[in-house]
């Protein structure tokens, strides 16, 4: 016979305070300890404070409520330190309260990002009978809008956008209520008391289903949407973009329809399924019910699925509005284009008006909303290699989570560099990365870049003691930087991608690693791009490198890859080849002119250059219209990588591919490919192996922006890891330039402060 279960030990001689830190704001932390308390029969209070959750219990089974509070964070938390001291015991039986925020000794470093729709809200939206039933702004402590609304700390609602929508007699309930899913969930709201949308959903989707364009406003900014199967649309919306070639994210219902589009392993469904619902670059089905205007020429796609619950209506009302959530995981027709609604070059639109005034008669509709967005966030970007999370761009759900450093220090601002642009402020030892910001090449983009400094130093009320930028002098955020009263610390670009990686994994120096890109000035002066370095923290040892090629007219070498194929025929002495391909169509004398007189033709051992020679060679891409598209090109025609054993030569620490490139003269587009990307990758690691032997290291870090193309990131993966070395590639940081000022960061905090500043190289 089973008697009646034991009652809760008691503690009554012990009183204690505990700090919480990380991603504890904002994610039902409170009423989670609130649950746990009750559970365990402790007495105490819990608030937030700017920097922290503190808490204070005492009685009932606290061991078990100490213990529970480590193991049973709410979902979206991420507990990176607590502590726990002893406080004055006050005496049992008083309950457990939830206490006012305060402001605390300092605003927190630990921002929550937004988060997509969580179940239980979908379960809401698409019942009948209840009151939020298909209202596109509910949320809970689990899901919806964080950093997006937050305009100051701690989080709570009249520091939000929503400070201007007093709660109705029932959101306000269930506010209070300790035992409903939205005690203290700051972005509540229902159809009585909420935002509203500026015109129906049945409206914006009939848009929709006519090949019309709408713009419509989400979480951090407008996208413009239409639907992807209809090429007279998306024909139309890249006109409305001003987007001639880039590629566009496309957003399906669900998994069961992504499935329809790509060839999805189990970790690029998880990547696509995660709460920060990033668009993930994925190999398009040959079958893809999409127009081929989407992602000319490319077998890639950007897969994103619904994050808000607008475009859960929006799918929804195509399915012709069915009650209950089973429709969800049934595969749609209907594939949405969604693309953020900026001319190219331009922030993320916020403004209903101004886009309005701008788009004209380019859209059919602006669908806008009554709550303002305070933060410009764009959608994450990712790709799975080797079965792991690649950030390639850093943006909603993501953004400003902070990264926990092995160290801390006084406050660094670190600027980044020119291109994929995103700051980060180091404060109590976090890194808080920002979003992306975007390439600092318009006036525009560039006050928007400085508003959003100013908005992290503000929002984490942090004044940096020093400031970190890029080594090149006329990097934007190079010149952004003389405007602090701070001292400055220049930073080498490839440095800043190794260190970024020791920063996010808390290696200690030294880390040698490959920093793969298509630019950053080196510390000679030079075009660097393809370098083997070992950080020491706050200086480095360039170990090795790949060999150079020439650019025949800088940087527009790098739009056009058949200046560099022609150079490179031009170098093996085969210039009649050169000849029969461009002489008709390419100003082939004006380029042999440089090459004879050395005139404006500058080398580099960018990694990025490479790809576009070998781009070129093979015919698959004589001119670029956007970043990259070179490369995603040849890289879409390999299906498995192959080694030419005599297509590199290693000598003094220089990775040379020229024997490569003579024979992908010789090369049909996708024999070639194949052998440049598993040829590269076996050079990379012959030369590396080594010298990591040699200095007693057993992990490698990969980075840079060419560390974005799958095939060879995984390709470095196995063969390192066969080689006994571990590959350490960033997964909260981007791999690309996006990651830059994190680097930087770390670089400035192991570098001595004098109160001087200084220059690193």
């Amino acid at each position: 016979m089973t008697g009646a279960p034991a009652p809760a030990r008691r503690d009554t001689r012990r009183r204690v305070r505990v700090r919480l830190r990380g991603l504890v704001q904002g994610v039902g932390f409170r009423p989670q300890v609130l649950r746990l308390a009750r559970d365990t029969g402790v007495a105490g209070w819990v608030r937030n404070d700017g920097d922290q959750v503190t808490l204070e219990a005492e009685g009932g089974d606290l061991e078990s409520f100490l213990d529970r509070l480590r193991t049973e964070p709410p979902p979206l938390a991420r507990i990176d330190g607590m502590a726990v001291a002893e406080a004055a015991p006050e005496g049992t039986g008083r309950g457990f309260a939830v206490r006012a925020s305060t402001a605390g000794e300092a605003p927190a470093a630990a921002v929550t990002p937004d988060a997509a729709t969580c179940p239980a809200c979908l379960d809401e939206l698409f019942d009948p009978g209840d009151r939020r039933y298909r209202y596109p702004f509910l949320a809970c402590t689990q899901c919806g809008p964080r950093y997006s609304i937050v305009g100051a700390l701690p989080y709570d609602r009249a520091r939000t956008a929503l400070a201007d929508f007093p709660l109705c007699a029932d959101c306000a309930r269930e506010h209070r209520n300790p035992a409903d899913r939205r005690f203290h969930a700051e972005a509540i709201a229902c159809p009585a008391c909420g935002p509203r949308l500026s015109m129906p959903v049945a409206e914006a989707a009939e848009i929709l289903r006519t090949g019309g364009v709408l713009a419509a406003k989400g979480i951090g900014g407008f996208h413009l949407l239409c639907d992807a199967r209809d090429g007279a649309a998306v024909a139309r919306l890249r006109a409305a973009k001003g987007r001639e070639a880039k590629p566009f994210a496309v957003m399906p219902a669900n998994l069961a329809s992504a499935r329809r589009l790509a060839h999805l392993d189990a970790a690029e469904e998880r990547a696509l399924a995660g709460p920060d619902r990033p668009i993930v670059l994925v190999r398009r089905r040959g079958d893809a019910p999409v127009a081929e205007g989407v992602a000319p020429g490319l077998t890639w796609l950007g897969l994103m699925l619904p994050y808000a619950p607008l475009h859960h209506l929006l799918f929804h009302e195509a399915a012709g509005r069915p009650a209950g959530t089973g429709w969800l995981a049934a595969a749609q027709d209907l594939v949405l284009v969604a693309t953020s609604a900026n001319p190219s070059g331009a922030p993320l639109a916020t403004d209903g008006e101004a886009l309005r005034a701008r788009l004209g008669a380019a859209v059919e509709g602006v669908l806008d909303h009554d709550r303002p967005i305070l933060r410009r966030v764009d959608d994450p970007v990712v790709r799975v290699a080797a079965g792991r999370p690649v950030v390639l761009r850093r943006g909603r759900g993501q953004a400003p989570a902070p990264i926990r450093l092995a160290l801390d220090g006084p406050p660094v601002l670190a600027l980044g560099g020119q291109l994929k642009a995103a700051v980060c402020l180091t404060h109590g030892g976090d890194a808080v990365l920002s979003q992306h910001l975007g390439d600092l090449d318009s006036p525009e983009t560039a006050r928007a870049f400085d508003a959003a400094v100013a908005e992290l130093c503000g929002l984490l009320g942090a004044r940096p003691a020093r400031v970190a930028h890029d080594l090149h002098p006329e990097f934007y955020s190079t010149r952004a930087a003389a405007r602090f009263d701070a001292p400055a610390l220049a930073v080498q670009h490839h440095h800043a991608h190794v260190a970024a990686v020791a920063a996010e994994h808390g290696l200690a120096p030294p880390l040698t690693g490959w920093a793969l890109d298509g630019f950053g000035l080196g510390s000679d002066g030079a075009p660097w791009g393809g370098e083997l370095l070992e950080t020491r923290g706050s200086g480095f040892v360039r170990l090795g490198r790949l060999a150079t090629l020439p650019l025949p007219g800088g940087d527009a070498a790098a739009r056009e890859p058949w200046r560099l194929a022609a150079a490179v025929l031009d170098a093996l002495g085969r210039s009649g080849e050169a000849e029969r391909r461009y002489a008709a169509t390419r100003p082939l004398d004006m380029l042999r002119q440089m090459l004879a007189k050395g005139v404006n033709v500058p080398r580099t051992s960018a990694c990025g250059r490479w790809f576009d020679a070998a781009a070129g060679l093979l015919g698959v891409c004589e001119t670029q219209a956007y970043e990259a598209e070179a490369a995603m090109r040849l890289e879409g025609l390999v299906d498995r990588p192959r080694v030419r054993t005599d297509g590199w030569q290693v000598r003094d620490g220089v990775l040379d591919l020229w024997p490569l490139m003579e024979a992908l003269a010789d090369c049909d587009a996708r024999e070639g490919a194949a052998l440049f990307h598993g040829t590269l990758a076996a050079g990379l690691v012959a030369l590396a192996v080594p010298v990591l032997q040699a200095r007693g290291q057993t992990r490698i870090a990969l980075a840079g922006g060419c560390l974005a193309n799958g095939v060879l990131a995984a390709e470095l993966v196995r063969r390192f890891e066969a080689a006994g070395i571990v590959p350490v590639l960033p997964s909260r940081a981007p791999v690309t330039d996006g990651g830059l000022a994190l680097g930087q960061a770390w670089v400035a905090l192991h570098t001595p402060f004098d109160g001087r500043g200084g220059t690193n190289a």
